[in-house]
């Protein structure tokens, strides 16, 4: 009789159970990483707001995906959510591009991932051009070098001035000049090397005083600072016997003259000299604190401190920076190798000093409204940033902005300062406008980004120089930019044009 194993059926048991229980456990997942569906490149128009870019993917496994950044030259500019909409931080601007290589073609690397598997994927987006709200139009030609442009006080004209000695009388509207001068006074002003008819400004109270300021080169080589006063008879022209000079000072040299003058808005007069020319500051004037060369000097025109000087009809305000201390009584600032075009702000009253550079920089210097500190912005031991002879010392104020020489749209040679727009045009309030002489470049920054202490470099500038193509003449050798009443913005060249920024 046939006796069955006890141990042997025990272990068959055992055996079956396990093997039925590895039969029943579901087959491995097959694996694999997601792939993009999404293209690699995208196009934008500037200004553009939201979601630019939706990442998509696929999972071999249906598994949830999630999106994120994970690199590229420009990632610091964008986010994306976890479902793949890509946004920029902020709108993208055509003419003042964020990416690393500044043309507009903004480089990320995105990542999906199932939670087990990912896969990346470079993306490319490319900011288109959009119109702007802007645009240049010559209202006048076939002056004579126009070095100045300025509202006429009371007026819907502009005071127009000419390198030669003449102030003439511009309406905006019809682009018509008055054929009769504002003032002529060439026989009395010297044009040689950079000199002539270099800074104009209406006083305050233009309007019942009938005073005008010039700063010119005489005839002897000299600057001056000279007051005229509006005839009794006609409104439209100055007479050129009024003339008072307030201010005169020996220049050692044909350049570097400075030239700009202007009325803060404590009354006071703003002037600007030069270092009194030669290269590399030969005469040593930019630090020297006993004359005042290379230095914005503050007075008061309205009074008079030198009764027994016919050369120095004006006042020093107590709060001049070096008054009772050693320097000129009239230094407000110093340190400074040519600060030909300057502007003071309508709305801050702080100044914007552009000082012409020497071999490798150009630069504006900030001077707030009411700072009174004597700030030294440090030429010719530097020049921007860039320490050129001696020690550079903690103690110089560093520029708000620089740029280099050399031929690009971030370069150029010589700057020309100009304005903080205050004028209708919405999108341009509060940004400050500047060109280069030589490059032909214009630029723009928004005046908040301005900050004493620290040096806005090039890269972030606003190019303004194909959005500002005229529509008739040549915007090249910029040589001053122009306000009137209204806060409207004009851009002079030194061959006679002059043109105006308008809505477009």
């Amino acid at each position: 009789m046939f006796k069955p194993n006890f141990a042997i059926i025990l272990s068959f048991l055992v055996v079956s159970a396990c093997s039925d229980t590895e039969d029943s456990a579901p087959a491995p997942s097959p694996g694999g990483a997601p792939s993009f569906t999404s293209g690699s490149t995208a196009s934008v128009a500037e200004d553009t707001s939201g979601v630019i870019y939706t990442a998509t993917a696929t999972d071999p496994n249906g598994d949830a995906l999630t999106f994120s950044i994970s690199g590229g030259a420009d990632a610091s500019l964008f986010t994306i959510s976890s479902a793949g909409a890509l946004s920029l931080l902020q709108p993208a601007n055509f003419e003042r591009p964020r990416d690393a290589d500044l043309d507009n073609v903004y480089a990320i690397t995105i990542n999906v991932t199932d939670g087990t598997n990912s896969t990346t994927l470079d993306v490319e987006v490319t900011i288109t051009d959009g119109a702007e709200g802007y645009r240049l139009t010559r209202i006048a030609s076939g002056l004579a070098a126009p070095l100045f442009l300025q509202g006429r006080p009371g007026e819907s004209d502009v005071f127009v001035t000419e390198r030669e000695g003449v102030i003439r009388l511009l309406d905006p509207a019809t682009g018509a000049v008055d054929p009769t001068p504002f003032l002529d006074i060439a026989a009395s002003v010297g044009t040689a090397g950079e000199g002539g008819l270099i800074g104009f400004t209406p006083a305050p109270d233009y309007v019942t005083s009938g005073h005008i300021y010039v700063h010119v080169t005489n005839n002897s080589g000299d600057s001056e600072i000279r007051r005229y006063t509006r005839s009794s008879i006609d409104a439209d022209i100055a007479d050129p016997s009024s003339a008072l000079i307030i201010l005169t000072q020996a220049q050692p040299a044909g350049n570097h003259n400075g030239g700009w003058i202007g009325f803060g808005a404590d009354g006071f007069l703003y002037i600007a000299f030069g270092d009194g020319g030669g290269s590399g500051d030969p005469f040593g004037n930019g630090q020297d604190l006993d004359t005042l060369l290379g230095a914005v000097l503050r007075i008061d025109p309205s009074s008079d401190d030198f009764p027994g000087d016919a050369n120095r009809n004006y006042a020093v305000p107590a709060g001049n920076p070096f008054v009772g201390v050693a320097g000129a009584d009239e230094i407000l600032a110093y340190g400074f190798r040519n600060p030909y075009r300057s502007s003071i702000d309508s709305v801050t009253g702080d100044l914007c000093i552009a000082d012409v550079g020497e071999g490798d920089i150009e630069e504006v210097d900030l001077l707030a409204s009411g700072d009174l500190s004597g700030r030294n912005y440090g030429w010719p031991l530097r020049e921007g940033t860039a320490t050129e002879q001696g020690a550079d010392s903690p103690s110089f104020t560093p520029p708000v902005l620089e740029y280099t020489h050399g031929p690009g749209p971030r370069q150029g040679s010589s700057i020309t300062g100009g304005y903080v727009y205050r004028g209708p045009i919405a999108e341009l309030v509060g940004r400050y406008f500047f060109a280069d002489f030589i490059s032909n470049n214009v630029w723009s920054v928004p005046v908040s980004e301005l900050t004493q202490g620290e040096t806005l470099p090039s890269d972030e500038f606003i190019l303004e120089t194909d959005v500002l193509a005229p529509d008739a003449g040549s915007l090249g050798s910029i040589v001053s930019f122009g306000e009137d009443n209204a806060g409207n913005l004009f851009i002079l060249t030194i061959g006679g044009d002059i043109f105006q920024i308008v809505p477009a």
